[in-house]
């Protein structure tokens, strides 16, 4: 098994962004996020959060860091530090040599290039740090965007790199990422 060293949980940079571990000060900004019908469209999860939800979710987070479970960080833009954004590397598989990416960006935020900064960071993190063999992405085949962001980065449909088991059959397709 190999060993997750993002406990903590590293700082990384692009060109535009600072990613960063989320706080409990982003409470407003999660809240704001996770409730967005445009941000949830393509997101099987439930509608508007509470600010006392938000908080409860960036604790989970933060445990599942600690726990070494999850890498999980705020998406901010350089020389600010609201929240704009997060990216995640979490569901490793029991061996550790594969993660899923996730990602959400405040719609204010999208089409200005920031995801494919941010993903493209993370990814180079999971593959040198942490020593991943592939990255997966799910999506739904109908978020024509998400899709077309996973093949700018890089992303390859279907390929046979432990598939997920049921995925087509829900609706989504698989991408994965390679060293």
């Amino acid at each position: 098994m190999r060993e997750n060293n993002s406990s903590p949980l590293p700082r990384l940079f692009t060109g535009r962004l600072s990613l960063r571990q989320l706080e409990l000060r982003d409470a407003p900004e999660i809240r704001q996020l996770r409730s967005d019908p445009r941000v949830n469209e393509f997101i099987a999860r439930s509608g508007a959060i509470t600010l006392a939800e938000a908080r409860s979710f960036i604790e989970k987070i933060n445990k599942g860091i600690a726990n070494r479970e999850c890498c999980y960080w705020a998406i901010t833009r350089k020389g600010s530090d609201a929240l704009i954004g997060t990216i995640c590397l979490w569901n490793f598989t029991a061996d550790r040599v594969q993660a899923e990416i996730g990602y959400e960006l405040s719609p204010a935020c999208q089409g200005q290039g920031f995801m494919p900064e941010a993903i493209e960071t993370v990814s180079a993190y999971g593959f040198q740090a942490l020593k991943l063999e592939a990255i997966k992405a799910l999506s739904r085949a109908d978020n024509v965007r998400s899709l077309a962001l996973l093949k700018r980065t890089g992303f390859q449909p279907g390929a046979a790199f432990r598939q997920t088991p049921g995925a087509a059959e829900s609706g989504l397709v698989v991408y994965f990422l390679t060293p």
